[in-house]
């Protein structure tokens, strides 16, 4: 039987190294069973304040606009990261750690929200499903002022394994509306706001207009890494990225979106989503291209590296 959800006050992020050495050396032990659970701690930190020093280095690595005070729509994901990786790195989360892989993030931001304000952070596992390559977990990252949830995310994480290669569209919550993977829109928690978007995963349509040629550069991963704590070895460096089967270091997932919204922009109230088709290799050139509200990364090759949506919500 699930467990009954508790709830852990922190008193400061955690380290996320220690973390991801944890995650490591716990990785190879974990082989899910039919019946696995998932953790039911919801981790808070309340008096979060951002390193506004730390935040411009993020917002120069991304793309963003500096000097204003203004949060960047990925940013709190930054900042909710650390607490994610507790939950993902312990022993009772049913997935392996290591190739555990970001498919998509879905990101609604209720209104503008100020770089100095004080905040609560709030992380937790939603949702543990089966999957066609695998299983997938969806983490649920709230942020809030006051008594208000005033930005939240669902990322889903992939643990691939061998399946009947069958797909299904249900899964275990822990109360409350698992977004973004089953729904044809999204509604915010017990307000007003709505937006309609189309269903995911998103269907094959036509590539979208170009609008500019990124060269990337191969320090991409190690500046990102640098500015948001996640320094997996994929991201760092060739050596590092051929002892996980690439052929040299890939780009966050994160980083692709950040900056792929920071070229399109987006309303103080929106809602974001974004889905991690194939890894963008450093260095390299994509192409980003956007039309009427939809975004995507394309290399040299064709192949599709991140497809997205800004959608704005409206009262």
């Amino acid at each position: 039987m699930p467990t009954a959800p508790t709830t852990t006050t922190l008193t400061a992020s955690p380290g996320l190294a220690p973390l991801l050495a944890r995650g490591a050396l716990l990785s190879p032990f974990k082989r899910l069973r039919p019946d696995a659970d998932f953790p039911r701690t919801r981790l808070v930190l309340p008096g979060l304040r951002v390193d506004l020093s730390r935040l411009a280095a993020y917002e120069r690595v991304c793309g963003f606009a500096t000097g204003d005070d203004a949060l960047p729509p990925t940013y709190p994901h930054v900042l909710g990261f650390p607490l994610a990786m507790r939950l993902m790195s312990a022993r009772d989360f049913p997935l392996p750690l290591l190739g555990l892989v970001h498919t998509s993030i879905e990101i609604t931001r209720r209104r503008a929200l100020t770089a100095t304000g004080e905040y609560e952070l709030t992380v937790y596992v939603d949702q543990l499903a089966p999957h066609r390559r695998g299983a997938e977990a969806a983490v649920v990252t709230e942020l809030r002022s006051g008594d208000e949830v005033v930005w939240e995310s669902t990322s889903t994480y992939l643990a691939r394994h061998r399946t009947d290669g069958r797909t299904t569209t249900g899964g275990t919550t822990t109360g409350g509306t698992t977004t973004g993977r089953t729904t044809t829109g999204s509604t915010t928690t017990g307000g007003t706001t709505t937006a309609s978007v189309p269903a995911a995963p998103v269907p094959e349509r036509e590539p979208l207009p170009a609008v500019a040629e990124w060269r990337l550069a191969g320090d991409v991963g190690r500046r990102y890494g640098a500015v948001s704590g996640d320094r997996n070895p994929i991201h760092l460096s060739p050596l590092t990225a051929r002892l996980f089967g690439f052929r040299r270091a890939i780009a966050h997932g994160m980083w692709t979106v950040a900056r792929c919204l920071a070229a399109h922009g987006t309303p103080a109230a929106v809602l974001v989503r974004a889905d991690f088709r194939a890894p963008v290799l450093l260095p390299g050139a994509v192409t980003y291209a956007a039309r009427d509200g939809l975004f995507e990364l394309r290399g040299g090759d064709g192949r599709t590296h991140l497809t997205g949506g800004v959608y704005p919500l409206c009262s």
